[in-house]
C-alpha cells in the first residue's frame, strides 16, 4: 500500500468478519478503527436480554469445516468464549437426529464470541456510518452522531446493499464491473420472535428444532441451550413467510408466529407468554454469494468488501472472509 498513512484502516461493521480482520491488522501494527451502528458488537451473532431471559435471535450456532477456522474455534473454546452445544438437532417431526458433528455456541450466547474478539480493539459502537469519501490517498468515514474517522484503507463488512450505499454516498463511483458483481449478491429476510415464557415450551432435546421449511424455519429453547436461566424461546420464520409478512404490524406477526409454533410443539404458547420482542432481519440468509472470500476494488484508495456473502456461507464463511480481507491488505497468502 502507498500513502502517508499506509498502516491504517477503517472497518465498518463489528460482526465477526470485521472484528477478525481488525485483529489481524492490529497484530501487524496497523491502526484500526471499527465503527458499528449497533449498541453491541456481533452483527447477526446477537444475544438479547428480555425480561430476565437471554435470547440468541440471529445466528443460533455454528459448525467447523476447515482447518483455519478450526484453529480459531480452539482458541475460543480454551478462552471460555465458546462451548459445544450439541451434535444434532430435532427435525420438523421432533425427532432428535445425532450425526456426530459438533455444533457450537457462545458461552453466554452468540454475542460472547464477538465480545471476546473485540477486546483491545478500538471499536466505536452506536455509530452509524453515513458517508464515506476518498481523502488524500485514503478514506474518511462520517457517522450520524458527528464522529469522523480516517484511514488509508476502508473495509466494508455490512450487507452488500448497505455497503454499496455507504461507499457511493460521498460521490465515489465504483467500477461498473465491481458494481455488477456486488449486485449479483442476494439475501432473504428473517422475522425472529423472542418469547419469554412462564413454563417450558416443549422444544425437544437438545433445545433446537431445525424445521428448515415454511412458514417456520427454527424454534430454539435458550434455557435448554444453556444461555438463559428462564424459559425463553426464539422462533425464526422461513424466508418466504418472512418476505410476505416483513412489513406487517408487530402484534399481527407475534400472534401468527406464536400460533404456528404452538401447532408445531403442541404447547399453548399463548397462555405461557409473558413478554415478546420482534426482530426484523432484512439480510438474514445469503441466497446468492460472491464466489471469492472478499472483493477488492482495483482502483483508488484501498477498498474491500467482505462478510458472510463472500465465499463460504454462515459463521465460518464470515470469519474466513474477514481473514481473507486482512490477508489482502497485508499482502500475504491466506
Amino acid at each position: 500500500m502507498n500513502g502517508a498513512d499506509a498502516g491504517s484502516c477503517i472497518v465498518v461493521g463489528a460482526g465477526i468478519s470485521g472484528l477478525l480482520a481488525a485483529r489481524e491488522l492490529r497484530a501487524e501494527g496497523w491502526r484500526v478503527t471499527v465503527v458499528e451502528k449497533g449498541r453491541r458488537v456481533g452483527g447477526r451473532m446477537a444475544t438479547l436480554r428480555l425480561g430476565g431471559g437471554n435470547f440468541d435471535h440471529g445466528a443460533q450456532f455454528f459448525t467447523v469445516r476447515g482447518e483455519r477456522f478450526a484453529g480459531l474455534v480452539e482458541g475460543w473454546l480454551a478462552a471460555g468464549a465458546a462451548e459445544e452445544w450439541s451434535r444434532g438437532f430435532a427435525d420438523a417431526a421432533g425427532e432428535y437426529n445425532q450425526d456426530g458433528h459438533p455444533r457450537y455456541r457462545g458461552s453466554g450466547g452468540m454475542t460472547s464470541i464477538p465480545e471476546y474478539l473485540a477486546r483491545g480493539l478500538d471499536v466505536r459502537t452506536g455509530e452509524r456510518a453515513v458517508r464515506a469519501e476518498p481523502r488524500a490517498g485514503g478514506w474518511e468515514v462520517a457517522c450520524e452522531g458527528g464522529l469522523r474517522v480516517s484511514g488509508a484503507a476502508l473495509l466494508l463488512t455490512a450487507p452488500v446493499p448497505q455497503s454499496m450505499e455507504l461507499v457511493e454516498s460521498g460521490g465515489h463511483e465504483l467500477p461498473e464491473e465491481v458494481r455488477g458483481r456486488l449486485r449479483e449478491v442476494s439475501y432473504d429476510p428473517c422475522l425472529a420472535l423472542l418469547a419469554l415464557l412462564d413454563g417450558p415450551a416443549g422444544v425437544p432435546e437438545p433445545g433446537g428444532m431445525q424445521i428448515k421449511g415454511e412458514p417456520l424455519d427454527w424454534i430454539g429453547d435458550n434455557r435448554r441451550k444453556g444461555i438463559s436461566e428462564t424459559h425463553a424461546i426464539t422462533i425464526h420464520a422461513g424466508p418466504g413467510w418472512s418476505r410476505d409478512h416483513f412489513d406487517d404490524d408487530e402484534p399481527e406477526i407475534t400472534r401468527s408466529l406464536l400460533s404456528l409454533a404452538t401447532n408445531r410443539l403442541a404447547t399453548d404458547l399463548g397462555s405461557l407468554t409473558l413478554e415478546t420482542s420482534l426482530v426484523r432481519w432484512p439480510y438474514s440468509w445469503v441466497t446468492n454469494s460472491h464466489p471469492e472470500p472478499c472483493l477488492a476494488v482495483p482502483d483508488g484508495p484501498p477498498l474491500l468488501f467482505c462478510g458472510d456473502a463472500f465465499g463460504q456461507p454462515k459463521v465460518e464463511g464470515a470469519a474466513l472472509s474477514g481473514l481473507a480481507a486482512a490477508d489482502r491488505l497485508l499482502g500475504r497468502q491466506g
